[in-house]
């Protein structure tokens, strides 16, 4: 349990997750005030300028400001107020960062499936239909997440076991909710893609086996494979030790 003090309470949760962090931020009226205040104000504002925005003292406005700047949700700096220098010490002021902050239930990565399919239609005439294209993007886009697990990983050679624990914890924060069904299946509970997979299923779910295929290439997990096994509210793909697997 920790305290909040932003709050005046204890909690007995504590979060990580930058989205949710953001929104938590939000949860006060003042703080959502001075927030769109500054969003709207299209220039960096000073804490006066804050503060007088929802009709309090400067300094609660900077406690406020600073959880915001916390959360990711504003970036603050030191600049003469309109560029003009004075004698004294420069204010401090506060702009919105540049950031996309959602948050979805189960988690939904509809930007990963735009991108795919944005270069899709960007290849579309090399070689093949906007379907073949979107496909082919999608085996390259999990194959350069792959790799880059690996990197960051490095675990030498994989046997069918150990590469799936290491699946899961990629597929876990890409938001495919994986569940070890045995030491040799691993079930996508989630579609991240969904309720854009509802309304093309097999564009959709063509696209995610070749993103997850992809993801195993890159990560030279080759005694795994990507089998496409739909079931109703999952994701269509499970991942599958193969016939000449092990449990290394």
């Amino acid at each position: 349990m920790v305290f909040d003090r932003g709050r005046g309470r204890y909690r007995d949760w504590v979060t990580t997750d930058p989205a949710i962090s953001a929104v938590a931020a939000l949860d006060d009226v003042l703080r959502q005030g001075m927030y769109t205040y500054i969003r709207r104000a299209r220039r960096p504002v000073t804490r006066d300028e804050a503060a007088a925005s929802v009709g309090i003292s400067r300094k609660l406005a900077a406690f406020h400001l600073d959880k915001l700047v916390d959360a990711g949700l504003l970036r603050a700096r030191y600049e003469p107020v309109g560029g003009i220098r004075k004698v004294g010490r420069t204010p401090k002021v506060y702009e919105p960062a540049e950031t996309d902050i959602r948050v979805t239930i189960p988690e939904r990565r509809h930007e990963v499936l735009a991108g795919i399919l944005m270069d899709a239609v960007l290849a579309e005439g090399e070689d093949g239909s906007a379907r073949q294209a979107a496909v082919r993007v999608a085996g390259r886009r999990g194959e350069e997440i792959g790799a880059s697990e690996r990197a960051r990983a490095k675990p030498g050679r994989l046997g069918a076991e150990r590469a799936l624990t290491l699946i899961e914890g990629l597929l876990s924060r890409h938001g495919f909710e994986p569940g070890r069904e045995s030491p040799t299946c691993v079930r996508l509970r989630n579609c991240p893609f969904h309720p854009l997979a509802a309304r093309a299923p097999e564009l959709v779910c063509g696209i995610n086996h070749a993103f997850l295929e992809g993801v195993l290439t890159g990560l030279e997990a080759g005694r795994v494979r990507a089998v496409l096994a739909p079931r109703p509210g999952e994701c269509c793909v499970e991942l599958r030790s193969s016939p000449q697997g092990d449990s290394a």
